[in-house]
């Protein structure tokens, strides 16, 4: 054996919007808020980096 559980391999923390979150723990919605929370700043820096992009495009062809 090596020590490994290959039975039951570790579940990837996800979370569907509008799923029934009542039989979750307290320590399982704060894992979700943390994995949403961190999904929301990825979105927040990709809409910015389109939003440079843009204005870098709209600066070009303004000349």
């Amino acid at each position: 054996m090596n020590g490994i559980d290959d039975d039951n391999p570790k579940k990837r923390t996800s979370h569907e919007i509008g799923c029934d979150i009542s039989l979750l723990a307290a320590d399982e919605l704060t894992a979700r808020i943390a994995l949403l929370e961190a999904e929301i700043e990825r979105l927040k820096a990709e809409r910015a980096a389109k939003a440079a992009g843009r204005l870098a495009a709209e600066s070009l062809f303004k000349k």
